[in-house]
């Protein structure tokens, strides 16, 4: 009897250190206007998420700031994939600084798939008095942004 209830209680447990994982998670991602992440997002996170908590991670600390704001897989060649992340350029900065680390864990998550971090940058138009700015700055312009 007293073992049932122990069993019982170490499932919900479990259950709810996934659920603390995911919600967790779920943090990483940034969406805009609340939009639903998509599973590839959510596995994505769950991933950069994993890799912050290891005690073995040499890039937790940078880790900490990083999020992203969507992901994509696209077809490469024959049968291979490729995983596009989206991050905003805000904490580009910080991706760059530990791209090749992060990039070789993320594609031992996801075997047989090559990781690609591409910033999300924001295109202001000339209207930008309307979002409460000021100046514009050269780098949110339609051609600095393309370039």
């Amino acid at each position: 009897f007293g073992s049932s209830r122990l069993a019982q209680a170490r499932n919900v447990a479990v259950r709810e250190g996934t659920r603390l994982n995911m919600l967790n998670a779920r943090k990483k991602i940034v969406k805009e206007k609340g939009a639903a992440p998509t599973d590839l997002e959510e596995e994505v996170a769950k991933a950069l998420f994993d890799i912050e908590v290891s005690p073995s991670s040499d890039i937790k600390a940078e880790l900490r700031d990083v999020v992203i704001s969507g992901a994509k897989e696209v077809e490469v060649g024959k049968g291979g994939g490729a995983v596009v992340i989206h991050v905003p350029f805000r904490v580009w900065k910080t991706v760059r600084k530990i791209q090749g680390r992060l990039i070789r864990e993320l594609e031992k998550k996801f075997n047989k798939r090559h990781i690609v971090l591409v910033a999300n940058r924001t295109i202001l138009d000339k209207n930008f008095k309307r979002k409460g700015l000021k100046v514009r700055p050269r780098s949110r312009t339609l051609t600095s942004v393309h370039q």
